[in-house]
């Protein structure tokens, strides 16, 4: 299963920015599918799930109400809309796939991508 994120880069605070997820070679429709960041220096941190049959969408508490998770079967792609960008939204964002346990325990995910850039301008 090989998972490619896109649609990082530069945008200036209270931006926006849409990142997408495709997958292939796995059961897109079986698996959650999650949103991770990275900055320097910190732990990846969770950002958002959406689980299979979209089913309820939860989020990290710093982006709750400004990001939101989508994903569609039919193209087995996970989307991240992201609005009202600040700079401490700046990190690597990797799309993570089919967990074993807690949506939001990094370690519990069979699946990453390599992650795309977004860097937020004050």
């Amino acid at each position: 299963v090989q998972l490619q994120a896109s649609g990082g880069g530069l945008v200036q605070a209270g931006g926006s920015l849409r990142l997408s997820c495709a997958v292939s070679g796995g059961t897109f429709s079986e698996y959650d599918m999650a949103w991770f960041r990275q900055s320097p220096g910190k732990e990846r941190e969770f950002v958002a799930v959406v689980p299979r049959h979209n089913g309820r969408t939860y989020y990290g508490d710093s982006v709750q109400g400004r990001f939101t998770i989508s994903r569609d079967d039919a193209k087995s792609t996970v989307y991240l809309q992201m609005n009202t960008l600040r700079p401490e939204d700046t990190a690597v964002y990797y799309c993570a796939g089919h967990p074993f346990g807690s949506y939001y325990d990094r370690t519990k995910y069979h699946y990453w991508g390599r992650g795309t850039q977004v860097t937020v301008s004050s």
